[in-house]
């Protein structure tokens, strides 16, 4: 049995009358009456009889039918389904983001974005730190992130950059640079010689540099390098160790937001800019186009919001 033999069928049912029914399959009525008596013979019961002008359907006809065109638009439903799969705008996306690339507004508002131009497109998402996300990653079990800048970038992954803002200095409430400057003047950029004698906490992989990077290069070209206490999975860790005076960190200047009551967040004078990358990873030979139509959105809405 083919797929045409039941179209051919459902045709004659509706019509009632295999003229019909052949002028509106653009054949000849011989050949049709023919693939009907060929269905007939395969499932071994009558569909028709025939009646003055036509013909009408047996019992068991009528419940052929039914099941036939419940066949058929589930296979037309699938038909759709896959193309939308392939065009990706049906699916799921595993996204994943950093504590800090969450707080930068442009992380939810590409997300938003992106649920509203692919309602039909799951979004899993999850909060982990960066060497977590690239990990998953590598493995298969993350489609895309955004996060800041990783220790490791692996060949099979893609970085496209969507942002970069200032790094500023955070610092425990009555730390001695606020008490020296005054309250009046605490907001003012702090300068990198000042930072000689602290101890840090830096978000990254033991021994890394990351998204540290230019900040060791700017300290050591300043004649220090810095000391670092203690390397945490994550910013808001970060922040509240500095919040029970465990040391000082910088973050990136969108998480200013966070922990104001107990920390000062301060800008740094230094002579080379010290920022803050924002990044999405994804994979190159991407195999998933919701991931593919994702990638998509999130760089469009990063790009307009730069212009």
């Amino acid at each position: 049995m083919e797929l045409r033999h039941l179209r051919y069928f459902l045709a004659v049912a509706d019509e009632r009358q295999f003229t019909r029914a052949a002028a509106k399959l653009h054949i000849q009525q011989p050949p049709l009456s023919q693939q009907i008596q060929a269905l007939e013979s395969e499932i071994g019961f009558a569909l028709f009889t025939r009646v003055a002008r036509g013909v009408e359907l047996t019992s068991a006809g009528a419940s052929f039918a039914e099941d036939a065109r419940a066949v058929l638009q589930a296979l037309d439903q699938a038909v759709v389904k896959g193309k939308g799969i392939a065009d990706g705008r049906i699916g799921s996306v595993r996204i994943a983001l950093t504590s800090s690339s969450a707080f930068h507004p442009l992380a939810p508002a590409a997300i938003r974005a992106f649920r509203e131009a692919c309602p039909d497109i799951a979004i899993d998402l999850n909060e982990i730190n960066a060497a977590e996300i690239i990990e998953r990653m590598v493995s298969g079990r993350i489609d895309a992130a955004i996060l800041r800048k990783p220790s490791a970038t692996p060949d099979e992954l893609r970085f496209d950059l969507l942002a970069q803002e200032n790094m500023v200095l955070v610092l425990p409430v009555g730390h001695r640079l606020l008490k020296a400057r005054g309250a009046a003047r605490r907001m003012r950029p702090v300068p990198l010689d000042a930072l000689a004698e602290e101890t840090f906490i830096f978000v990254r992989r033991p021994g890394a540099r990351g998204m540290y990077a230019d900040f060791i290069d700017a300290c050591e070209a300043a004649g220090f390098t810095p000391r670092v206490a203690s390397e945490v999975p994550r910013m808001l860790t970060a922040i509240n160790l500095v919040a029970a005076g465990t040391g000082v960190t910088l973050v990136p200047a969108s998480m200013q937001r966070y922990q104001q009551e107990s920390v000062v967040y301060c800008a740094i004078d230094s002579e080379t800019a010290i920022t803050a990358p924002l990044h999405l990873v994804t994979h190159r030979d991407a195999g998933n186009p919701a991931a593919t139509r994702f990638a998509q959105t999130v760089i469009e809405f990063a790009q307009a919001q730069r212009t």
